[in-house]
This record gives C-alpha cells, structure tokens and sequence, in this order.
C-alpha cells in the first residue's frame, strides 16, 4: 500500500513539474509582433476629399482640388508619408494626387519668416548640389535606423531658376532608391511670413508630360488675403537665409521623397476603372454625409 501511494505521489509530482515547465516557457515566449498596417488599410483611414473642391492648407493657404483629383490634410498626409518610408517634417499641411495619373504632390509650409531674393542672379547650381549631397548623410542615417531604403543624389534633373513676377523658386533633382530613379520636382511659393514647398514626385520618364498637369494644378494655389509676398511689411519676421539657402534646406538635412511606384498608382488607377473596393467605399461615404 506504502509503495502504491509512494508511486501515485511520484506521478503527481513529475505531472505538476512538467505542467509547470510548460507554463514557464509559454511565458517566456515572446509574444508575436503585431504586423505593420498594409497600405489598403491606411488608405482605407485616410480622410480623402474628392475634386472638384478646395484644399485647406493649414490657415495660410488653400488650392483647388480639380475634377479627378484626391486631397488629403496635414495629419492624413503624413500618415501616407510614413507608410511609403519617408521622413516627415511635421509642417506637411496636404497631399495631391490625380486619379491614374502616376504622380503625385506634397504641400509643407516652413514659417521661417520673409525671404529676401537678393541672391537671385547668384544662384551656383553646383555648389549646391555638393550640399546637398552632404546634408543627405544625416537623413540615410535615419532612413537605415528605421530598415528603409537609402536615398542617392544624382544630380539636377533641372537646374534652380527663380520667376521673379510669381516669387516662385523651381528645380528637379534626381536620384535613386534600390537601385530606382526617381525625380522631385521642387517649387518654393514665397508668402509673407514664410515659403509653401510644393514637391512633385514622379518617374524621371514621365516628367515631361507630368509637369504642365502638376503646373496647371499648382495655378489653383494662392496665399489668404494678408499672406502673400507683397504684402510684406516692415517688422516682419525676416528669414534667416535667402534663395540658397532655401534650396539647400534652410539648415536642415535634405529630404528626398520617394516610393510613390510601391503602391499609389494601383489605388488611383482602381478610380478611373471603377473597380477600386476602398476608393468606393471613400466615395460612398461622401454621399452618405
């Protein structure tokens, strides 16, 4: 009877440690990484604003959203950043993009004040290019510490030139990502108490066919009433650089945008066609409200 009762203690025993066992390495097993959003998800959250319409951008400025065209606001507009890895600024305000067209554009405002164009017929393209270059050393830094792609600078797709009639300031820089070029296509709409930076990001190929829809678009753009250039007046805030060192950066490392290739043309194509799930659900909701 003695060994029987010994023999049934022994088996609970080697039980309990074994059900044990098992509970501690349950517990030591990392729980599983939530897996990040796929973009239909973020696209599916993101506040679209179908044209024709008018696009606030921030209380500084407003451009009209055409006919076929998607708008989205300062918040959305760097969630759509971000999920294409990209570096954020913090001062995007909108997000424009045509329905199949394979392009799209991104409206930050830097409030550095008012700023002079002393330096328009000084403008040396190549020393700025060789800044550039330097400044982007810190952005692919940051670019690796997040797991994306590094950013390349290749050269001017077209050199800076300055309109003088707009105070608008225009260049295109190429590079590359994973082996893919990429341009940008940069405008600087000067205001009163800073700059409206307008990129255009689009495939090197189809620049030339892209810009005068990206310009045509842009000519929708305008200061309120009591922020345009002209309307400067004295004690202002004076920026702390003029035309180069706005192109340069104005004091901070360069930022390239890409990745536009990796998921945007498919959903905007899906609005011409028809057959986009998450674009009629965007839609649908605006009839509902």
């Amino acid at each position: 009877m003695k060994k029987r009762s010994l023999l049934v203690l022994t088996v609970v025993c080697i039980s309990a440690l074994i059900a044990f066992g098992q509970s501690n390495r349950k517990k030591a097993t990392p729980e599983p990484t939530p897996s990040e959003p796929t973009w239909d998800a973020v696209f599916e959250e993101v506040k679209w604003v179908k044209g024709p319409s008018l696009g606030e951008l921030g209380t500084t400025a407003q451009v009209q959203v055409p006919p076929g065209y998607l708008f989205a606001g300062a918040d959305d507009t760097r969630t759509i950043m971000v999920a294409n890895q990209n570096l954020v600024s913090g001062q995007e305000l909108g997000f424009v993009a045509p329905a199949g067209e394979s392009w799209f554009a991104v409206f930050e405002f830097s409030p550095v004040g008012y700023v002079k164009d002393d330096d328009k017929n000084s403008l040396d393209a190549d020393a700025m290019l060789e800044e550039m270059k330097k400044r982007s050393v810190e952005s692919n830094k940051e670019r690796a510490r997040r797991g994306w792609a590094t950013m390349t600078f290749i050269g001017w797709e077209t050199p800076p030139r300055y309109d003088e009639i707009t105070n608008n300031l225009e260049w295109a820089l190429r590079a590359e990502s994973e082996g893919q070029p990429v341009v940008n296509y940069n405008t600087r709409l000067l205001g009163r108490g800073g700059v409206m930076e307008v990129t255009l990001v689009t495939d090197p190929a189809l620049l030339a066919e892209t810009l005068p829809k990206f310009k045509t678009m842009l000519s929708g753009f305008d200061f309120v009433q009591g922020q345009k250039y002209a309307e400067f007046r004295p004690g202002d805030k004076m920026a702390a650089y003029g035309l180069t060192g706005l192109i340069v950066g104005g004091g901070t490392a360069a930022l390239v945008k890409s990745g536009a290739f990796k998921w945007i043309w498919k959903a905007l194509v899906a609005a011409v066609v028809g057959v986009g799930a998450l674009l009629k659900k965007i839609f649908s909701r605006e009839k509902t409200a």
